[in-house]
This record gives C-alpha cells, sequence and structure tokens, in this order.
C-alpha cells in the first residue's frame, strides 16, 4: 500500500510514535486525522506538519470513550470530506496499573481501558469508513510485553502485559475475519521493544488528569512505596530528590532507548508498505522475540531476564 493521496486516522497523536506517523504521512502526502488526550501535543504535531501539502486535522479524544471516538469518526467525514478512510493507526497507549494486588483497580482499569480497549473501539468505530475504501489497513500497536509479559523479574506489569496481549490476539484474529468478510480491509500488528518516547511521564499525566511534571504528595508516597518493596535506600532522600530521581528516569527511558520514535515510525511505514502483518520494532524486539520462542518455559524466571542483559542490553537502556 502506498500513502500518498490517502486518509490516515492516527491515535495517540500528541507525542513519541503517534506524532512521527502524522508526521512521516503528512511528509509522504496523505492526510491525516489525529487525535490525543492532551491538546498541547496535538497542537505541536499540528505545527509540525504545516509546511505539507495535505490536511492534517487535529482532534481531542480519549480513545477509552466510545461516544469520544463516535464523535471523532464524524469530525473526520466533516472536515475531510469523506465517506471513507484508508489507514487506521491504533496507537495510543499508556503504562501504569502494575499490580493487581497493590496498584489500585482505578489505576489498573484505566490502562487496561486505554491499551485494549481504545483498539478495539477503534477499530468497532472507524470499520465502516474502512469498509468503504476501495483498500485499507489497519495497524494496531501491541508491544514486546505482547509476548512477553515482563519488565523484569521484580516489577509488576499485568494491566499494560494483558492488554498488549489482547491487542496482538485480536489483531491476528481480525486477519481471518476481514479475510473472509472485508477482504479489501488488511491488518497488522505492530510490537516496539524500547522506543525513545515521553510515555512515561506522559502515562502518569493521564491517570492523574494533570498536565504537570510536578509530583502530588500521594505520588511521592506511591514512589516511596515501590522503591522500598524493591529494597532501595529511601530514607535519606527528601521529597524534591524523590521528583529530581522520577523526572530523571522518565528522561533516561527516552533520550537512551535503542530505537527513536523517528525511527520506530519509518520502520512501522516500510512494514505498512510491504504489507506485513506482523511489525517488530527495534533489534530488541527482534531478539526478545527470537529468546522468548526458544525457551517460552523459562522466560519469567530472574536468570531469563539476566540473559537478555547480557545477549541483547534489554533493560540497559532504561526499560
Amino acid at each position: 500500500m502506498q500513502v500518498n493521496g490517502r486518509i490516515a486516522v492516527v491515535t495517540g497523536a500528541g507525542s513519541g510514535m503517534g506524532r512521527e506517523l502524522v508526521r512521516q504521512l503528512a511528509a509522504q502526502g496523505c492526510h491525516v486525522a489525529a487525535c490525543d488526550i492532551a491538546e498541547r501535543g496535538l497542537t505541536e504535531t499540528r505545527e509540525l506538519c504545516a509546511e505539507y501539502d495535505v490536511r492534517v486535522t487535529t482532534h481531542l479524544v480519549d480513545v477509552a470513550d466510545e461516544s469520544q471516538l463516535q464523535n471523532f469518526a464524524a469530525e473526520v467525514r466533516e472536515q475531510h470530506d469523506t465517506d471513507h478512510i484508508h489507514l487506521l493507526f491504533n496507537n495510543a497507549g499508556i503504562g501504569g496499573g502494575g499490580s493487581i494486588i497493590t496498584d489500585s483497580r482505578e489505576s489498573w482499569e484505566r490502562t487496561f481501558s486505554i491499551d485494549w480497549g481504545g483498539v478495539y473501539l477503534g477499530v468497532r468505530t472507524f470499520l465502516p469508513m474502512l469498509i468503504a475504501a476501495d483498500e485499507a489497513r489497519i495497524v494496531n500497536t501491541s508491544s514486546v510485553n505482547g509476548f512477553w509479559a515482563s519488565l523484569g523479574p521484580t516489577t509488576p506489569h499485568t494491566a499494560y502485559g494483558a492488554a498488549k496481549f489482547a491487542v496482538k490476539g485480536f489483531t491476528e484474529a481480525l486477519i481471518t475475519d476481514l479475510r473472509v468478510n472485508a477482504p479489501h480491509v488488511s491488518a497488522a500488528v505492530v510490537m516496539p521493544g524500547h522506543i525513545g518516547t515521553a510515555i512515561v511521564s506522559n502515562s502518569r499525566k493521564v491517570a492523574t488528569g494533570v498536565d504537570s511534571d510536578q509530583l502530588s504528595p500521594s505520588e511521592i508516597a506511591d514512589v516511596r512505596g515501590r522503591m522500598s518493596v524493591l529494597g532501595e535506600d529511601i530514607e535519606s532522600l527528601s521529597d524534591d530528590e524523590i521528583q529530581a530521581l522520577v523526572a530523571d528516569r522518565a528522561r533516561h527511558f527516552e533520550e537512551k532507548a535503542p530505537t527513536t520514535a523517528a525511527e520506530a515510525a519509518g520502520i512501522i511505514l516500510d512494514g505498512v508498505r510491504r504489507d506485513k502483518w506482523r511489525i517488530l520494532v527495534g533489534e530488541d524486539a527482534v531478539g526478545l522475540d527470537e529468546h522468548v520462542r526458544r525457551d517460552p518455559e523459562n522466560a519469567y524466571t530472574p536468570e531469563f531476564h539476566a540473559m537478555l542483559q547480557e545477549d541483547i542490553r534489554w533493560g540497559l537502556g532504561g526499560q
């Protein structure tokens, strides 16, 4: 599939891979409807595309809310003067809700409803417009955590892992469903490794509903609790030092990643053009996939994680 002259919908477009997908699509002559929950981020994304001779529209949408997605689809029809779209990138996602035991139910379900619900509802909402096109493609962002539900032996990761497994399984099941009932529409699942994005800081903002880098007292207490469980020294750290530590870890995750958001978007769009249904993003993703397939029985042991650090440097870039 070529993207020039096509119409694409991209969720989670206010930063990271979503922003880069919008920018690169626009640079290649594709009209884009971009949505996010962060208005400031969307404005910056639109400004980055101002030089391209295409239509880029921005829309404030919480992808976990079906009514907001339905309003988004109506806006796409009106602002792009179309009854169809050719590309749907269900990219929006956050981290959080790591433990079903110690994290709040609200936090757990908020993560799951965005990371899984946003993909499911996105497909449900835009499927009629995809079917109305002569050719269309659904591109769902899962993760390496869609085939390996872990960040390591001491870090609970249940909401995100469960959601990303659901996205992967749903997309694979769509392949047959679409072949039988809408053969001109296809589906692809994207599984990024460690990508340089602001997902760490953005996830906290979405979870709290506050667009600020400053931690609240309750957030600082939560950080202290998690550090204590991991055996880290917290007694000597002031609240300001906790704040600085969290900011530094978020910055390290983005800046030390082996794959940038721009590189990731390029890999995804190359996979779309080549009609690949399974798109691994980053050498770390490829390596992790190989290791998990080779020894699935031991994939959740501390020894397996140590081996990943040695073989593919997994987790050493801020993962």
